[in-house]
Order: C-alpha cells, then structure tokens, then sequence
C-alpha cells in the first residue's frame, strides 16, 4: 500500500447523538449501505398517484435527500455549471442548502455559500453530475455539508452558519470534481476529500477544527463515501476501496489497520458494503471487477483475507447485500445478482432505461424484500431482491424531464426523490 502518512490525534471526545432509526441521516441511510426494513413504501408511484408533494429546486445535484424528524435536507447548485446558465461565469457559481418540512414540503430554512475558486470547469464528466454531489449528514444538532473546494460546513438546526473548514483547493487529474460524502462518527465529522487534496480529515464536529488526516497519493480517483463497521469485539473499521486496493483505518484516529489488494484498477466510485465479516467492493474502469475480503487482521493480508474476486462490477453505483446475495444496478442499466459466497453471477439483465452512456448514477436501495434503482432518464425501477430477476414496477414522472442523479432517502413510509428540478415526496395516497 505504501503507508499512509498519519496525522497526530488531537482530541477526540466520546459523547455522541443518536438519530432515531427512522432517519435517514447520511448517504446511503444510517447504516452506510442502502438498507430499509420499511414496509409501507410505493411499489408504485406517478405525476398523479402517490405524489405528497413536490417543490423546485434552486438548482441542479446529484446528492441524496437526508431526513431526520419532521425535517428534510438536501444540497444544490446555482449561477453556473448548468443548462441555463452556460454563458455565466465561474464566479457566480454558488451552493445551496435547503431545509424542508417532511409532510408538507414547505421550505423551512435556504442557505446560499458562495463558491471558492477556481473550481473545475464545467466541460467532461464533471458535466454529467455538476457541484453539489455529496449527501450532507446530520446528527440531529447539526447538519455538515460538504462542498468539494468550497470546504466542509456546518449549520445548526435553525440554519445558522457554525463554521467552514477547506479541506483542500487542488483537483485530480482527471479534473471530475468532487463526490464523496461526509460521515459521522463520535464527535467527529470524517470526509474522503481524495479529490481536494488526496487526504481523508476527520473534523471536530463542534468547531470544525481538525482532528486527525490521513493523506495518500493512492487516494487519487477515489471517488467512494467511508463506511464504518463494528467488528465482532466491538471496535469500530473505517473501510474505503482505492485503486487496486482496499483500506481498514481506526476512526478515531486514522492509522491504517490492514491494506489488502484488489482487482479493481483505474477510478473507484461505489463505496462499500460489509456483512457476517466481509466486506465487498466494486468498481473500476477500464478494469471493472468486484472483490470479497476478510474483514480484521494486520498491515498487508492480500495473501490471507481474499475470499473472491470477480470481473463483474459496477463502474458509478454501489451495491448493497440481501440473504446472501449482492445486487447492483450498474451505470449500463444492467441489474446484476451476484452470490455473495462465490462471486458466481447469478444473473444479468439489461434494463430498458434510455438514455445513452451513463443511464444510471444513483446508487440501489433495498427497502425490505424489493430493490429501487433510480435511473437518470427512465424512472426508477423496483426488483424483487431475490435471485432469480423479476421486475416489478418502473415509476416515470412524465412531468419532469431533468436528470436523476441520485438516490432516494426512505423514511416511515415516505420515499424522498430528487431530480434536477424537483424534491418528490412519495407516500401512499
């Protein structure tokens, strides 16, 4: 792996609020993995049946709506980087955060940040996702955002500014702007500024102030969210995958744990799942492939902790895991099964989603025994998550032709979809 270079701990406290498990407090819900056991979701859903409400956006994202108690959140861009606005200039590029009553859909509180610069400019892939794709996270006393160059940020509940932290001005070189999103973990606020500064920085979550930093030049092109996992005597992993690589670190104070090689070269999107031990990875490109690891043990355990490795992966999406089995709606529209004790494919099908390249870059949600996959012009569609393929249902807002880009939060019955345009609450009539 090359060592990673560590950073000294500074203070790290042990009190923590706890989100209630209704809430949806971070990218890919509150286990990391795209998981609810919530029952009273649509199958079904359209611009006339099982619509609560929708408001207008400010701007374009591709990052997820968040929910916690009666309160949504979910991030924007403006003034630049956009259909509309392609004469604008970079300088009036600008961030929103926007606060919303989950039952309603009013507008409780809007917050504008105004952009450092120079950003990446809008040409390439950072055309196919824009400047605000990372998920904002919440604690139920403070809501982080983080907005690639701009920082990281927090806002009380009312919406007052707390503080504004960089984390890093430089770009990759591919130039594809920024992706990842902020997780939480005591009284620390941890983010994959990998295209920033190739640095992971854990941040005090009161005053922003930072903790501890992991910087690698291997973080290059890691584009995935850290997922934190409970080992089976109770301390805590924070996993990412890298190219050609994945990582196990001590969240509360960065030093890299184990390090295990993988097949999965090039750029790595998705972020992890874990399960029983394991962990899972895709990802990729040109060489995608997909790699199942023995979670624990000490520096490198290349050669000890590989379960598989696969050619089938994911290029963009994550993948989540269901009685022994993984599921994945890749980028291709492609709904693949995989079997999660030997990596065998147990099918591929192609989705009808249209569009051409990119057809889906939100991530699959499994909510209870069904899939969701949201795609970018086709709708979302609902899989049994079984292995054997049956499609259920696929729900188009016929109304809204923008690019959904991300995926849903799932909360007590209501499933919160956004688009480019809109913010779609989705509840039983």
């Amino acid at each position: 792996m090359g060592k990673p270079i560590l950073a000294i701990v500074l203070a790290v406290s042990l009190l923590s609020a706890v989100c209630p498990g209704a809430d949806w407090s971070g990218f890919r819900g509150p286990t990391g993995m795209g998981v609810s056991e919530d029952t009273n979701v649509p199958l079904t859903w359209s611009d006339t049946k099982n619509i609560k409400w929708k408001i207008k956006l400010p701007g374009p994202g591709s990052s997820s709506p968040i929910v916690y108690g009666d309160t949504v959140f979910v991030t924007c861009y403006s003034g630049y980087g956009t259909e509309e606005t392609r004469s604008a200039e970079m300088k009036d590029l600008k961030r929103h955060l926007i606060c919303v009553h989950r039952n309603t859909g009013k507008e409780i509180w809007s917050k504008t940040v105004a952009a450092t610069l120079p950003e990446d400019s809008y040409r390439g892939n950072i055309a196919e996702h824009g400047y605000a794709s990372n998920t904002p996270a919440t604690d139920g006393e403070r809501v982080y955002a983080f907005f690639g160059k701009t920082g990281v940020l927090a806002f009380d509940m009312k919406g007052e500014q707390l503080w504004q932290e960089s984390v890093g001005t430089s770009s990759a070189n591919r130039r594809w702007g920024s992706a990842a999103s902020p997780i939480l973990y005591k009284d620390m606020v941890i983010v994959n500024a990998s295209e920033e500064s190739t640095t992971i920085y854990a941040l005090d979550k009161k005053t922003g102030k930072e903790v501890w930093k992991m910087q690698s030049g291997k973080l290059e092109l890691t584009y995935g969210t850290p997922l934190l996992v409970t080992l089976s005597d109770g301390r805590k992993e924070l996993l990412i995958a890298v190219p050609n690589e994945v990582w196990a670190f001590d969240p509360a104070s960065g030093k890299c744990n184990w390090y295990c090689g993988s097949n999965l070269g090039g750029n790595i999107s998705p972020s992890v799942i874990a399960q029983d031990g394991i962990v899972y990875a895709t990802g990729g490109f040109p060489r995608i492939g997909s790699a199942a690891i023995r979670i624990g043990g000490k520096d490198d355990v290349t050669d000890t902790h590989t379960v598989w490795s696969s050619p089938e992966g994911s290029y963009v999406p994550s993948p989540v895991i269901y009685q022994g089995h993984i599921y994945w709606v890749s980028d291709r529209g492609e709904a693949t099964c995989l079997d999660a004790k030997t990596g065998k494919q147990v099918y591929k099908e192609k989705l009808d989603a249209p569009g051409r390249g990119k057809v889906v870059y939100a991530s699959v949600n499994r909510v209870h025994d069904k899939l969701y996959a949201v795609s970018r012009w086709g709708g979302t569609y609902v899989i049994a998550a079984k292995p054997k393929y049956e499609l259920l249902a696929q729900n188009k807002i016929e109304s809204d032709a923008s690019d959904f880009n991300a995926s849903p939060a799932i909360s007590n019955g209501q499933l919160f979809l956004r688009s480019n345009q809109y913010l779609y609450c989705v509840q039983k009539n």
